[in-house]
């Protein structure tokens, strides 16, 4: 199939004529009652396969992946790997029911919806706590190598100064290593032991009894024998269009935005203000994606520049959470002042990550709007 490209010049608009030719199958005759229920089925196969895989590997209990040695036990990763299946089938099914709910029974969807999605949030923390870590990790090590900080003609005062800096990340980054080991570990192995409860909840079991259902026998309203899933599709993208208006992608469009930094180390816990709107973004993304292969099939081509899109978000979401996690750290009570420096210059390295990402996120969306011009 050839790949279709959305039209991203004016991301306020309706309906573009390259997002017409995408939906267009859905217009020409496949009805809600052959679509959606046969994706939606698909799914909780894929669910009920992967649930399958992940008891077969024995996974009941134990140390997290992280604690077993390299190629110890191979069903440890085949447990990983059956845990992200569950995921994405859960998030595809949650995802389908919220875009197509007018089509769906109604009491089914709206109680089957936060179910899924309590599932899916729980099964991804002990992932995203592996991956902060070594995010992190990699990141202090770049930033306390030599490369880090390249020899330049400087007065002997200035260059004292320098290598006094480069000194103090060297030292507090071996301390501040150790810090944010011993607090993600932690997290990952009470969110691994969380995910195991859960798994062996009434409350999953419960979820797995629907979705075991669901491969079988698919809810729908009355109204979905003669539906056309088109005009709902386009709904989800017209919503990702307008939040993506409201992003400020033109200061996006820099590659460095000092406003990142304003609230770098404040005593504020929360998420960083600016973060939001584009966590919203890649949620809505995500759903359009699950829309298109409603119409299509998860097998379709996917459009590159929504894939590409989708990647930046993602960096930009693992950048957000890597650098609160940097900041949390640096309010560990009584740490020694190199190891605070270090916490703070790599909080600083995230959010710049966190720019470079909307940076590219912004390249891609308006790139076809730049070649046009």
């Amino acid at each position: 199939m050839a790949q279709r490209h959305l039209d991203p010049t004016d991301p306020t608009s309706g309906t573009s004529p390259a997002l017409s030719a995408l939906l267009g199958h859905a217009r020409g005759g496949d009805p809600a009652a052959e679509a959606l229920p046969g994706y939606l089925r698909a799914q909780a196969t894929e669910f009920l396969r992967a649930l399958r895989a992940h008891r077969e590997t024995g996974s009941n209990g134990g140390p997290p992946v992280r604690a077993r040695p390299a190629g110890a036990d191979d069903g440890a990763a085949g447990s990983a790997d059956a845990a992200l299946a569950l995921r994405r089938a859960a998030r595809r099914i949650s995802g389908t029911l919220h875009t197509f709910r007018p089509l769906l029974d109604a009491d089914w969807s709206e109680n089957m919806r936060p179910e899924l999605a309590w599932l899916s949030g729980t099964l991804a923390r002990e992932h995203a706590y592996a991956a902060r870590l070594q995010r992190l990790v990699t990141a202090l090590n770049r930033l306390s190598g030599a490369a880090a900080f390249p020899a330049q003609p400087r007065g002997t005062a200035q260059a004292a100064a320098d290598g006094t800096a480069k000194g103090s990340l060297t030292v507090g980054a071996a301390k501040a290593g150790a810090l944010l080991d011993r607090q993600l570990t932690l997290a990952r192995t009470r969110a691994h032991s969380a995910a195991l409860q859960a798994l062996g909840s009434s409350r999953f079991h419960a979820v797995a009894d629907s979705v075991a259902v669901l491969a079988s026998e698919v809810p729908l309203a009355p109204a979905a024998a003669t539906a056309d899933l088109g005009p709902l599709a386009r709904a989800a993208h017209e919503r990702l269009s307008d939040a993506v208006a409201a992003l400020p992608l033109v200061t996006a469009g820099s590659p460095y935005n000092a406003e990142a930094l304003v609230h770098g180390l404040s005593p504020d816990p929360a998420p960083h203000p600016q973060d939001a709107p584009w966590h919203q973004v890649r949620l809505l993304l995500r759903l359009y994606r699950y829309a298109v292969e409603v119409l299509h099939g998860p097998e379709s081509t996917v459009d590159v520049r929504l894939l590409t899109a989708g990647e930046a978000l993602n960096r930009h979401r693992d950048a957000s959470e890597a650098a609160a996690a940097a900041a949390s750290a640096a309010r560990t009570p009584r740490i020694a002042p190199a190891t605070a420096y270090a916490l703070g210059v790599l909080h600083a390295d995230q959010r710049h990550e966190v720019e470079a990402a909307r940076f590219a996120f912004q390249q891609c969306w308006q790139k076809e709007a730049v070649s046009t011009s």
